[in-house]
């Protein structure tokens, strides 16, 4: 049985990525097809001509006002997935129509939309409304990861790995040695999980980016939100400085780090990854330097995940993972996916496992 949940939304691409050219992506294990229309709107359906299965992407095949002829016999189809024309004869079959994908264009991302298409309501789509808003500067990217979802999850859940895997960029000890808080709110669906340092030291990728000097406080406060949209409310301000009783942070630097979880395969994955920040907004310096840390440590772990995907291939069966007060948000993350997997239509979320 398939660990990827199915009527979901996940994300395909950014924006920018789609234009008027023909771009294809797999998700979920099917090869997707996208372009953006003569009126802007982004397409998506079935990358498999319907006749002989060629690829629609793959060259010869082409786009022609607003229209993609398959290279193989030149079947051609409109923006809505029906064949408008076939060669040798004037009648075209009335299934003659690739399989279209509701889509969905929000925060800099398109959505789309796997499984049954009754099921695509755009109001069960995550936001992330800072990547799109005049008051942050967004830097973002895509890494593909040879390693099944599940582990970029248990990743980003459990940030004490920070520490470890990320000392000399944005992990310092006090990571790893404060205590989390763990909340699965089932109505929401949301796997929540907090770490505040009052007093910690200053990493690199925030001292030379904000300018602090010294120790800080530091908090994390993560929401993910089953299969696809992980977020990272990181708030940096000198050591002891909190926000005001009614709720302003004017001494506080505040960054959003969003990841976009997208299964490609069973064992693959496009690990979408984006830093919104409000502060500096017009130094390029900044922006430079942010899409260029938060790119070196996605890639450290790339490295690690595409590592323990072949440790985890090669493992014993029945093989037993020692889980700690550390993981709760993962565990409750791995039930609710569990659930998903399993489910269709409005998936209900999961309580957080306990660990051992």
């Amino acid at each position: 049985m398939s660990s990827i949940p199915r009527d979901q939304w996940y994300v395909a691409a950014y924006g920018r990525e789609i234009g008027g050219e023909l771009f294809t992506r797999t998700v979920c294990g099917e090869s997707i097809l996208f372009w953006r229309t003569r009126s802007g709107e982004v397409t998506a359906m079935s990358n498999r001509c319907v006749h002989r299965r060629f690829p629609l992407s793959q060259e010869p095949s082409r786009f022609v006002d607003d229209q993609v002829v398959c290279g193989y016999h030149g079947f051609t189809y409109g923006a809505d997935g029906v064949c408008v024309s076939v060669p040798g004869q004037t009648r075209v079959p009335r299934t003659a129509r690739l399989k279209k994908y509701p889509v969905v264009e929000q925060d800099t991302f398109v959505w789309v939309w796997i499984g049954d298409p009754e099921g695509a309501d755009a109001t069960r789509i995550p936001r992330a409304p800072w990547l799109a808003s005049p008051a942050y500067s967004t830097v973002s990217g895509m890494e593909p990861l040879q390693a099944r979802f599940g582990l970029l999850v248990d990743n980003l859940l459990d940030l004490s790995h920070e520490t470890y895997l990320h000392g000399g960029y944005i992990g310092t000890p006090e990571v790893a040695d404060t205590p989390i808080t763990t909340e699965v709110d089932e109505e929401a669906g949301i796997v929540r999980v907090s770490r505040h340092m009052d007093d910690a030291e200053c990493p690199p990728f925030y001292a030379n980016s904000t300018g602090l000097t010294g120790r800080i406080t530091r908090w994390q406060d993560i929401e993910y939100s089953p299969p696809c949209l992980y977020k990272l409310h990181s708030r940096v301000a000198p050591a002891g400085v909190l926000p005001h009783a009614d709720g302003s942070d004017p001494r506080a630097f505040h960054v959003k780090v969003v990841y976009a979880i997208t299964p490609e395969t069973e064992h693959t994955t496009h690990d979408f990854w984006a830093v919104a920040r409000d502060f500096a907004l017009d130094d390029q310096s900044v922006t430079d330097y942010l899409a260029h840390q938060n790119r070196v440590v996605v890639l450290q772990d790339v490295v690690a995940l595409n590592t323990l995907e072949k440790v985890i291939a090669d493992e014993p069966a029945r093989y037993q993972e020692l889980s700690i007060n550390i993981d709760t948000g993962g565990l409750a993350a791995r039930r609710m996916l569990a659930r998903m997997s399993t489910t269709t239509g409005q998936d209900a979320p999961a309580t957080a496992g306990r660990p051992r």
